[in-house]
């Protein structure tokens, strides 16, 4: 009689030895592999929070430590432009000085005041300044003096320029104070250099005029945004040309009013608010098309597109000689007085950098022959809200 291989039994039993020692180890790795992956699912969930509250742009701006950290980097300038009526001696260390005003004139035989000096001029002062093409540009004012809204204006002067990398330091020297760095009595004396930006990089197109907002009353791709105070904006408050004359008053037809300090947190501190309070601030704005910012001599509205082009808006005109030049009475532009409310926008948040092409610039539009705007502010009368057309 055949009997059964007397190792059956024996590996029978050491299998389920072996069973029995695996069953904690394996309910063991269970719940590592469950935990690790626990933390993964948190880890994405806290990062991608995280990046919600961060601005798509976010390499335009800086806080001090960072700027601390990399203030002997090479390429790096760092550049102080306040005036000096509001300069108080001391300067971030490495600063140069370069104030803002250095980029506007008073232009007498158009009668307007704070005009740019254009391209060819802005880029002599940068140079004279040691800021060279390839460096690494950090701007900062005084935010309880100025708001952001005059370092914004050089980056404005830089964007215009195709300058890539530039940034604003959050809160300005205010914010480097606060946060316990030393300043220091004298400034940088670089040796000056030749910035020459290529011709093929310069955005002369984005450099523009009333003619260039006139004729785009109506076309439903450009967005008129007035970043004056409510007041301005409603024509119960005024101002006075470079002449003396008293302007219009009133708003470019079709213009909605975002004050540019809304967005700051608040007036006292002035902190530029986080990524999704500014969505809410701009959510009727689309931004698959074109954005023209103005107020009465471009600082304000500089700030305005700086904020847009933080928020990943791509097509952000700043009308330079904004108020100063539409509302002179001498010029033949429309205005009225009645308010236009923004829509809530159903598109996406800004796609970074989007409308980008390989070498940086912004693809340009061509208005469309029909347009479907709210008011184009031609061929109409003085009804409806309009008060003058100028003369």
């Amino acid at each position: 009689m055949l009997l059964p291989p007397p190792t059956v039994e024996g590996v029978a039993v050491e299998t389920q030895e072996k069973t029995d020692i695996m069953k904690p180890l394996f309910s063991m790795r269970y719940w590592l592999t469950a935990g690790i992956l626990a933390l993964g699912v948190f880890w994405s969930l806290g990062s991608s929070a995280e990046k919600q509250q961060g601005y798509p742009n976010d390499s335009l701006i800086v806080e001090a430590q960072w700027l601390n950290d990399h203030s002997q980097d090479n390429e790096l300038v760092i550049v102080d432009v306040r005036t000096d009526k509001y300069f108080d001696g001391g300067l971030i260390p490495g600063a140069v000085r370069m104030p803002w005003s250095l980029f506007r004139y008073n232009d007498v035989g158009t009668k307007l005041a704070s005009k740019f000096v254009g391209v060819g001029e802005a880029q002599r002062i940068l140079g004279e300044h040691g800021v060279s093409r390839g460096d690494t540009v950090v701007l900062y004012d005084s935010v309880k003096r100025d708001g952001g809204a005059t370092a914004s204006y050089i980056f404005w002067v830089l964007d215009i320029l195709g300058h890539q990398k530039k940034m604003i330091l959050e809160r300005g020297v205010d914010g480097w104070d606060e946060a316990g760095f030393e300043r220091v009595a004298s400034t940088s004396q670089p040796e000056a250099l030749l910035y020459q930006a290529p011709l093929d990089e310069i955005r002369r197109e984005e450099i523009i005029d009333g003619d260039f907002v006139y004729d785009r009353l109506g076309d439903f791709y450009y967005q008129i945004v007035d970043v004056r105070s409510a007041e301005e904006y409603r024509g119960k408050a005024g101002s006075k040309g470079l002449d003396g004359r008293a302007l219009k008053l009133g708003h470019i037809p079709g213009a909605v009013n975002i004050n540019y300090t809304s967005a700051w947190k608040d007036t006292a501190d002035k902190d530029i608010k986080e990524y999704g309070e500014l969505l809410s601030l701009f959510a009727g704005l689309d931004p698959s098309r074109a954005v023209i910012v103005y107020c009465a001599s471009g600082r304000r509205s500089s700030f305005s597109y700086y904020i847009l082009r933080l928020m990943g808006f791509d097509h952000v005109y700043t009308y330079e000689p904004s108020w100063q030049q539409w509302g002179d009475p001498g010029n033949y532009y429309p205005v009225e007085t009645r308010e236009n409310i923004l829509q809530t926008s159903t598109s996406s948040r800004p796609d970074v950098g989007k409308a980008r092409t390989s070498a940086g610039r912004r693809q340009q539009h061509t208005p469309s022959a029909q347009s479907t705007g709210t008011s184009s502010g031609k061929n109409q009368n003085a009804s409806g809200g309009y008060i003058s057309c100028g003369g």
